[in-house]
């Protein structure tokens, strides 16, 4: 990972979100450490960084707020949803699914579920990576952490 061409510090735009359960907010806790402690992301066209993240739902999509280490305005990028409904709305099954499973379910149910649970998440993450190649260069793993993020937002508890 170059140490410019990454993203030092990310903020999620809470303001539609009224609560979440702890599961989600585990989630997004585990996803952001994760991120800024490994993670590639270079916008096309804007100056080295490393960069300065704030991500929100708004009416057209999801805005990618990139600002300089020093805060400063860079670039601004809005990800339409209807992309990605689809595979969020079974995403966000499966995972209550492994939720309720890992409760009481056999061993096998959940790694079962978990298996499904991660296929579906890296689908999604590559479309990710698809949708944003024009604007932004990121790796896989960044983008599924990505993807853990929209779904935090987009998801009420």
């Amino acid at each position: 990972m170059s140490d410019s061409q990454r993203i030092l510090d990310l903020t999620l735009d809470e303001r539609t979100v009224v609560r979440r359960n702890p599961d989600i907010e585990q989630e997004r806790r585990v996803a952001i450490y994760d991120l800024l402690q490994q993670n590639h992301f270079s916008p096309r066209g804007a100056p080295h960084g490393p960069y300065r993240l704030r991500l929100g739902i708004e009416p057209a999509g999801l805005a990618f707020d990139v600002r300089s280490e020093s805060d400063l305005p860079l670039s601004r990028i809005v990800l339409a949803l209807s992309l990605f409904r689809h595979i969020m709305r079974d995403y966000f099954i499966v995972c209550d699914s492994y939720y309720e499973s890992i409760k009481s379910a056999p061993q096998s149910r959940i790694e079962a579920i978990d298996m499904g649970r991660r296929a579906m998440h890296t689908e999604a993450a590559e479309l990710l990576v698809e949708k944003l190649k024009d604007r932004v260069e990121l790796d896989l793993d960044t983008a599924r952490r990505l993807f853990t993020l929209m779904c935090v937002l987009h998801r009420r508890a």
